[in-house]
């Protein structure tokens, strides 16, 4: 039994699995959880990634169980093309291994729509080569609520106005509107550039966009999962 420990900048997730078999996903909140995960399940082996919790710490919970700590410079099932390797966000490496794993012979677009959007390209020829990263949601609401004298914080709501007709429904309408229409454009430059792409979205607000897109869209939500263990397998 391997496990995959994910601790984002919002959520911390563990993922088992047996071989490349995802069996269970338990959303852990705080690091001290980690105890009763270990003493349910056993694991033998782990591998973490971690943007928001001390690895230090991370490895005093594992009690000595053979841990791989993902980091920019472990060997990666795939090539990286992107200038400043050292900088790569974990969750960005994780999710395209996961999606070279799904779709090993694609072209490639991940897209994690969670606390930023991030997108991800990696070709056929499994070689990695950057992307770009904008606010996601709850940002661009606090954005424009933190930056400005007026405007109030607004909660994301799935039903929005294309056309606002009070302030909330304004700020409603250029948020979700104006990520619906980013991520449309995106998909269209990139197939543009490379072809035919297979894109495969992740992040807490995957589904929300899975039937706002016009592309066909693979929704993984467990995507870093998946490509935490693949990468756990490579280095096996």
């Amino acid at each position: 039994m391997n496990l995959a420990l994910d601790f984002g900048n919002t959520f911390t997730k563990a993922g088992l699995f047996k071989g490349d078999e995802l069996i269970e996903v338990i959303k852990v909140m705080e690091l001290s959880e980690i105890d009763k995960v270990i003493a349910d399940f056993h694991p033998e082996h782990v591998i973490v990634s971690s943007v928001s919790k001390s690895i230090e710490d991370i490895q005093q919970k594992l009690n000595g169980i053979p841990t791989t700590i993902l980091r920019p410079d472990l060997p990666l099932p795939f090539k990286i093309g992107y200038k400043t390797p050292q900088t790569l966000g974990l969750d960005r490496i994780a999710a395209v291994a996961g999606a070279q794993g799904a779709f090993p012979e694609s072209n490639c677009l991940v897209i994690d729509a969670g606390t930023c959007f991030t997108y991800d390209f990696i070709d056929r020829q499994a070689t990695y080569h950057g992307g770009c990263i904008s606010p996601g949601i709850s940002l661009r609401f606090k954005a424009l609520h933190n930056f400005t004298a007026n405007l109030p914080l607004i909660e994301f709501e799935k039903d929005v106005p294309l056309v606002g007709q009070s302030t909330k429904e304004s700020i409603q309408s250029g948020v979700i509107n104006g990520a619906i229409a980013e991520i449309r454009e995106i998909i269209r430059m990139y197939s543009d550039k490379f072809g035919h792409l297979q894109i495969i979205i992740c992040g807490g607000d995957a589904e929300f966009f899975e039937n706002k897109l016009k592309a066909s869209i693979f929704v993984a939500p467990e995507l870093v999962l998946r490509g935490l263990n693949r990468i756990l397998l490579y280095n096996a």
